[in-house]
């Protein structure tokens, strides 16, 4: 890595597309996105306080009172020191851009590794461009094909120059083979083939993390194609900020837990509180309180409630008002619509009720990765806490975060209307056949994760559907317009949250 910037992304990206571990192509080279030991001191950091997701964090990954913090932004003082994320040059391999001799339908071009470039990265002079072709593994791993031993096998040690032959201009791997100058090659097809195990067993590479950052894995290396969707896959969990996000005392705590962490009795509490900036932050408490939180948040002890239900608690618990669009609380700030304002006629008679959600605050921070294979949260928005994910830093303290604000409408739909849906012989046709195919997807994929249900089935149906109409009537483009699902089947509550979130937002929902 040099000091020197080679690109720019979205400092949103970094959390849901370009985060540490993504492959990705820069103006000049290709590289992988470094982990958060590349990025700058915390200090210079915007942190982002958010108790509830912090615990949720804490649940998942393990790490002890984990903070959050901004991408660093892109200073427009060019006299200040630039501010950024680490890369990594990834891979080592390149195809030279010449066309070498072969057949008259064949085009051939060298594969040569970094070592044989020049000090201008070119080999023989001419320009080369990054393989598409890298290897991996789901646990995230990701590292160099050993091209010699492709098309060798284990035994021959030949070190002759490499070809990679292209059959036509399709580009797909049956057109694709890779040939030494001994005579012997290989369709790059076979590289797919898991069985025959071409690609040789993974060695727990994770050059994102930087040098001797290998560790051990015995699952068969897969040929990964470095543009791809499945290339990289992000683990964002998401919260609303709520005006009961924890009480008081445990933020305070969670705010200088840096300090507090070393905190065994009251005695060393009262050492501590001589810093006059610790002093003042826990003035409202009592001893016996802040002991209690230490205590909850080093033994992860509290009972944390699935995401989406302490939501759903404060949007349904959210007063009536009409045209009260002054902000209270400029994180969130709803009303509940009275129904003389939306109930004209019979064709809403499935909805409960109208919350006009004037402020939110929503809040994503990026956990880890996956390859090949997406881990996606239930319904009710929770992650397994076993999950194997590739971590984005040797030992990961704090995780990249970014805010996004905004507004939205929720709308509750009224459980009778919900069961009488479900009753229709075509919905319970409809749903067996979604069940078989679940069925069916689980057993492919050896995994386990129960059919989201009817009621679900419904309100994300009925989401898209609001959202193309909200896209014609309030100026955002539909794309812009995020949902969250709320199906609690065991409380018969039932909602639908369409909102826009974003550092910047422009239009409105009315």
């Amino acid at each position: 890595m040099s000091g020197k910037a080679h690109g720019q992304i979205r400092r949103g990206q970094v959390i849901t597309t370009y985060g540490p571990g993504a492959l990705i192509d820069l103006p000049r080279h290709s590289a992988i996105v470094g982990g958060l030991d590349t990025w700058p001191k915390t200090g210079d950091l915007e942190e982002i306080v958010e108790p509830r997701l912090a615990r949720k964090l804490q649940i998942m990954t393990g790490v002890v009172a984990p903070k959050l913090f901004a991408p660093p932004p892109d200073r427009n003082d060019p006299r200040e020191p630039a501010q950024g994320i680490g890369a990594w040059r990834f891979p080592e391999w390149f195809v030279v851009q010449e066309a070498g001799r072969g057949e008259e339908r064949e085009r051939s071009r060298r594969l040569v590794h970094r070592k044989k470039l020049d000090d201008k990265g070119r080999f023989d002079g001419c320009p080369v461009v990054a393989t598409r072709f890298v290897r991996g593994c789901p646990k995230g791993h990701v590292d160099d094909i050993n091209w010699f031993r492709f098309v060798h096998g284990s035994e021959d040690k030949c070190k002759r120059q490499l070809w990679l032959d292209e059959l036509g201009t399709s580009g797909d791997l049956a057109d694709l083979a890779v040939r030494c100058e001994c005579g012997k090659r290989r369709g790059l097809y076979e590289a797919s083939v898991i069985e025959l195990n071409p690609l040789d067993t993974c060695h727990g590479a994770r050059p994102w993390l930087g040098r001797n950052s290998n560790e051990d894995c015995k699952l068969p290396s897969r040929l990964l194609i470095r543009t791809a969707s499945n290339a990289y896959f992000p683990q964002v969990v998401s919260v609303l900020s709520l005006p009961d996000r924890g009480t008081a005392a445990e933020t305070a705590v969670r705010e200088l837990w840096d300090d507090l962490q070393i905190v065994e009795d009251a005695a060393s509490l009262t050492f501590l509180k001589k810093k006059p900036t610790v002093a003042a932050k826990l003035a409202p408490f009592s001893d016996t309180d802040i002991l209690e939180v230490i205590e909850q948040i080093k033994g992860g002890k509290k009972v944390e409630r699935p995401v989406k239900q302490v939501e759903l608690d404060a949007l349904l618990s959210a007063p009536e008002g009409f045209g009260d669009d002054v902000p209270v609380d400029p994180n969130f700030h709803a009303r509940r619509l009275p129904d003389r304002t939306w109930r004209h006629s019979e064709r809403v008679a499935g909805i409960e009720t109208v919350i006009q959600v004037h402020r939110l605050r929503e809040i994503l921070a990026l956990v880890g990765f996956t390859r090949f294979e997406a881990v996606t949260p239930d319904i009710n928005g929770e992650y397994e806490t076993d999950v194997e994910r590739a971590q984005i830093a040797l030992e990961p303290k704090w995780f990249p975060a970014a805010e996004n604000r905004g507004e939205g409408v929720f709308l509750q739909i009224r459980a009778v209307a919900i069961k009488a849906w479900l009753g229709r012989p075509a919905v319970v046709q409809r749903l067996e056949g979604l069940a078989t195919g679940h069925r069916l997807w689980m057993e492919d994929r050896k995994a386990e994760r129960p059919f989201p249900g009817g009621p679900y089935v419904l309100l994300h149906t009925l989401s898209h559907l609001l959202i193309q109409s909200l896209a014609m009537r309030c100026g955002y483009p539909a794309s812009s317009i995020r949902e969250r699902i709320y199906a609690d089947t065991e409380a018969e509550r039932f909602g639908i949250l369409l909102y826009t979130g974003s550092p910047d937002a422009d239009g409105t929902l009315g």
